[in-house]
């Protein structure tokens, strides 16, 4: 496949040696906003950038009918739009807050969790991310889909909030710390004991693998998808 890397930071730089060992070929690396010139005639577009330009660059590529595989977080009041857009356009969008196969997994398995406890009163729900320093967005995309899965099942919360839960809003620390790529964590503590689960990345390798498998499979796709439908899950 031909592939446009649009944000081309620490992500797009592991992106684009994955892609590359995978056969792919990596026809623009791009810090600037996407036009028809610069994107270079690409099947698919990995967008990896900053929130303040994420709206503008997906929207640039959707309406070139570019299919968008896109993984920035901190923007997500605008993502009805974009899904809109992709429509419009009769071509794909598939938005990952974590595209780890580990992380999708565990997304998976804390709905189950929460499917288990929505009925167990002497048990509350706390969240924690621990991200790097530059980490610009808090709390994570990745914490407010896991925050989110639990919505689906738990009628206890309805909204989250950063710091400790309070009422029906499921908290959500957020921590910044040296160069960590990304730890979750779920917790269910009552009186006697406590039920966690977590996931530790070691590194950013995973995230990259899944945006270059994520692009593989939504060639000749259309409408809008999440790391789920990769996956199967």
């Amino acid at each position: 496949m031909r592939i446009a890397l649009v944000g081309y930071g620490k992500m797009g730089k592991i992106i684009d040696e994955i892609a590359t060992k995978r056969g792919h070929e990596v026809v623009a690396r791009l810090k600037e906003t996407p036009t028809v010139e610069n994107l270079n005639n690409p099947d698919v577009v990995i967008e990896f950038s900053l929130p303040e330009v994420a709206f503008d660059n997906i929207k640039a590529c959707l309406e070139n009918k570019i299919p968008v595989i896109c993984g920035t977080t901190g923007w997500l009041e605008k993502k009805p739009e974009i899904e809109k857009l992709a429509v419009e356009n009769e071509t794909a969008f598939l938005y990952g807050s974590n595209f780890s196969l580990g992380v999708n997994l565990f997304f998976a398995l804390n709905e189950k969790l929460a499917d288990l406890m929505k009925n167990v009163d002497e048990y509350s729900c706390q969240l924690e991310e621990i991200h790097h320093i530059h980490k610009l967005d808090a709390p994570s995309g990745t914490a407010i889909s896991i925050a989110e899965g639990i919505f689906k099942h738990n009628p206890k919360f309805d909204a989250w909030k950063l710091e400790e839960t309070q009422d029906n809003q499921l908290g959500i620390f957020a921590i910044r710390e040296d160069e960590v790529p990304g730890t979750h964590s779920v917790f269910y503590r009552s009186e006697v004991d406590e039920i966690e689960i977590k996931h530790t990345a070691f590194n950013r390798n995973g995230f990259a693998l899944g945006a270059v498998v994520a692009a593989e499979w939504i060639k000749d796709k259309k409408g809008n998808f999440a790391m789920k439908d990769v996956l199967g899950l």
